[in-house]
C-alpha cells in the first residue's frame, strides 16, 4: 500500500469517527445541562481535565515508541519490533500504577476545591474515579496497540474502534439520563464502550500481526528520547486542559460549563482537521525514517499549502457562526446564559492560532525532535500559564484565553522560523507569508457578518447561514490559491489522480 493510499484509507476512517465523535460531542453535554444542570456539566468537564494533565505520568513513552517503530516496520525487523513494543508495555504498566495513585489521591482532594452542593463528597470522589478508569485502561492494556498500529500505517483500526466506543457511549449515557438515573450511575456504565475498544484491538492485532511477542527482551535503549518527548507531551494538555483548571479556581462552575460548550466546537473542528493529521504523520516519519529529503520537501510544502486554505476557510467561517449555534444550542438552559460573543470570537481566535503551527509540530514529532524542541515547548506551557493566571485573575474567562492566544502566537512564528530552516531546509519566509495570509483570508471570510443582518432563530436558519458563508469563503480562497500557490495545487491533483488510477 503506498503512502498516499494510507493516508487516505486512514484519512477517511479518521473522518467517520471525528464526524461521530463530534456529534456525540454535543449530544452529552447537551443532556448534561439540560438533566442535572450547568454545574455537573461544568464539573465533568473540570475533572476531565484533571485526569489528561495525570496521563502525563505516560512520560512521552507514547511519541518515543513511534518514532522508534517507523524505521524497524520500514525494514521488517520483526526482533526490533518485538523489543520495542515489549519495552513500551512495560513503561506503560509502571506509568499506570503511578497515574492510579494520583487520581486515587486527587479523588479525595477535588471536592475541596469546587465549592458545589449538586453533588455529596462522596459523590464526587466516586465520579473521579469512574472518570480516571479509562485513562488506566489505556495504561495497562490499550497503549501497546494504539502504538504499533500508529506506527504501522493503520490508523484506520484505532479509528473505527473509536467509533463504536464512542456511539456506545452516548447511547448508554442517552438512556440512563433521560431515565433519570444517577449521574454516578450513568457514568459508571459507561465505561463499557472502553472495554469494548479494547477488545477491538486487542482482536485485530492477535489476528494480523502472528510475529509480535510480548514476551521478547525488551529494548529499553529504543526508548531513550521518551523523556524529551515527554516536553512534548506536557504541551497538548498544558495548552488544552489550563483554561478549564484556570476557569475553576479563578470562576465558578458555571462558567466552566460556559467555556465548555464553547470548546465543543473547537474540539469538533480539531477532530474534522485531525483527519487531514493522523493519516500523514506516519507517513512523513517513514519519509524522514528513509533519509527521503526531496521527497520531504515536496510533501511538506504541499500539505503546508493545503492545510493553511483548510483552516483559514474553516476558521473564517467559525469566527461568524460559533456564538449562533451556541445561543440555539443551550436555548433550553434556564441557569445560565450562554450568549457570549466575545468568548465564542477568542476561543475561534486562539484555536486558528493553535492549528498554525501544526505543519511544523508534525515534523518535530515524527521526526523524533524532542529534546531540540524541549525548553521552546516549556516557555509555550509557561506562557499559556503565566498569562493565563495573570489576564484571568483581572478578566476572567476572558483573560484566561487571551492567555493561550499569546502562547500560541509566539510558539507559531518560533517553529515558522525553526522547522522550514533547519529540518526541511527550505526559506522559512514562505511559511511565515502563508501563515500571515491564512489569517487574512480567515478575516476576509468573516468581514461581511458584521454587515449581514440575518435572523437565525432555527438550526435550518443557521445551516444556511453557515452555508453562506463557506461558500463565499470557498470561492475567496479558490481565488487566492490562483493567484499564488497555482504550481503546487496542480502537483496535489496530479497526484491524487495518479493514486486513483493506480487502484483502478
Amino acid at each position: 500500500m503506498s503512502r498516499t493510499e494510507a493516508f487516505l484509507k486512514n484519512s477517511l476512517a479518521t473522518m467517520i469517527m471525528q464526524v461521530i465523535t463530534m456529534v456525540a460531542g454535543f449530544i452529552v453535554p447537551k443532556i448534561m445541562i439540560e438533566v442535572y444542570g450547568s454545574e455537573i456539566n461544568g464539573m465533568t468537564s473540570s475533572i476531565g481535565q484533571f485526569i489528561s494533565y495525570f496521563s502525563l505520568v505516560e512520560a512521552g513513552i507514547s511519541s518515543a515508541a513511534i518514532v522508534a517503530l517507523y524505521g524497524p516496520i520500514a525494514h521488517k525487523d520483526y526482533g526490533k519490533i518485538n523489543g520495542v513494543i515489549v519495552a513500551s508495555k512495560n513503561f506503560y504498566t509502571q506509568a499506570g500504577w503511578l497515574f492510579v495513585s494520583i487520581t486515587s489521591l486527587f479523588s479525595f482532594i477535588y471536592p475541596f476545591i469546587i465549592h458545589t452542593e449538586a453533588l455529596s463528597y462522596f459523590e464526587i470522589v466516586l465520579l473521579v474515579f469512574i472518570l480516571g478508569f479509562a485513562g488506566a485502561v489505556e495504561f495497562f492494556t490499550l497503549a501497546k496497540y494504539r502504538v504499533f498500529l500508529t506506527a504501522a500505517q493503520k490508523t484506520y483500526v484505532i479509528s473505527l474502534a473509536s467509533a463504536v466506543a464512542v456511539i456506545l457511549n452516548t447511547a448508554v449515557i442517552a438512556i440512563l439520563s433521560y431515565l433519570a438515573m444517577d449521574v454516578v450511575f450513568v457514568r459508571f456504565v459507561a465505561l463499557s464502550s472502553v472495554l469494548l475498544r479494547t477488545w477491538i484491538l486487542y482482536r485485530y492485532v492477535h489476528k494480523n500481526y502472528f510475529f509480535i511477542n510480548y514476551h521478547a527482551l525488551p529494548d529499553n535503549h529504543a526508548l531513550d528520547k521518551r523523556w524529551d518527548a515527554l516536553y512534548l507531551q506536557i504541551l497538548g494538555p498544558v495548552q488544552n486542559g489550563t483554561p478549564i483548571i484556570l476557569a475553576t479556581l479563578l470562576t465558578t462552575l458555571k462558567i466552566v460549563s460556559a467555556y465548555s460548550v464553547y470548546n465543543l466546537v473547537m474540539v469538533g473542528i480539531n477532530g474534522i482537521l485531525g483527519v487531514f493529521i493522523s493519516g500523514l504523520g506516519a507517513s512523513f516519519g517513514d519519509v524522514i525514517a528513509r533519509k527521503e529529503s526531496e521527497i520531504l520537501k515536496r510533501a511538506y510544502n504541499e500539505f503546508e499549502v493545503c492545510y493553511y486554505f483548510l483552516i483559514a476557510g474553516v476558521y473564517g467561517v467559525a469566527f461568524g457562526t460559533i456564538t449562533p449555534f451556541i445561543c440555539l444550542y443551550t436555548r433550553k438552559a434556564t441557569d445560565m446564559d450562554y450568549n457570549l460573543p466575545i468568548i465564542g470570537f477568542l476561543m475561534v481566535l486562539n484555536g486558528l492560532l493553535y492549528n498554525l503551527k501544526t505543519p511544523q509540530g508534525m515534523i518535530v514529532v515524527n521526526a523524533g525532535l524532542f529534546r531540540e524542541n524541549r525548553y521552546r515547548m516549556t516557555l509555550q506551557a509557561f506562557n499559556v500559564i503565566f498569562w493565563g493566571a495573570v489576564l484571568g485573575y483581572f478578566w476572567g474567562l476572558p483573560g484566561i484565553i487571551g492567555g493561550g492566544i499569546i502562547s500560541n502566537f509566539v510558539r507559531d512564528v518560533d517553529l515558522a522560523y525553526d522547522i522550514p530552516k533547519h529540518v526541511i531546509h527550505v526559506s522559512y519566509w514562505k511559511t511565515m507569508y502563508r501563515m500571515v495570509q491564512t489569517c487574512l483570508i480567515a478575516a476576509a471570510i468573516y468581514l461581511p457578518t458584521f454587515y449581514i443582518n440575518f435572523d437565525i432563530q432555527s438550526y435550518l436558519d443557521w445551516v444556511i447561514y453557515a452555508a453562506i458563508l463557506t461558500v463565499y469563503g470557498g470561492i475567496l480562497i479558490g481565488l487566492v490559491a490562483f493567484l499564488t500557490e497555482r504550481k503546487v495545487m496542480i502537483d496535489v491533483y496530479k497526484r491524487l489522480v495518479a493514486n486513483r488510477l493506480r487502484k483502478e
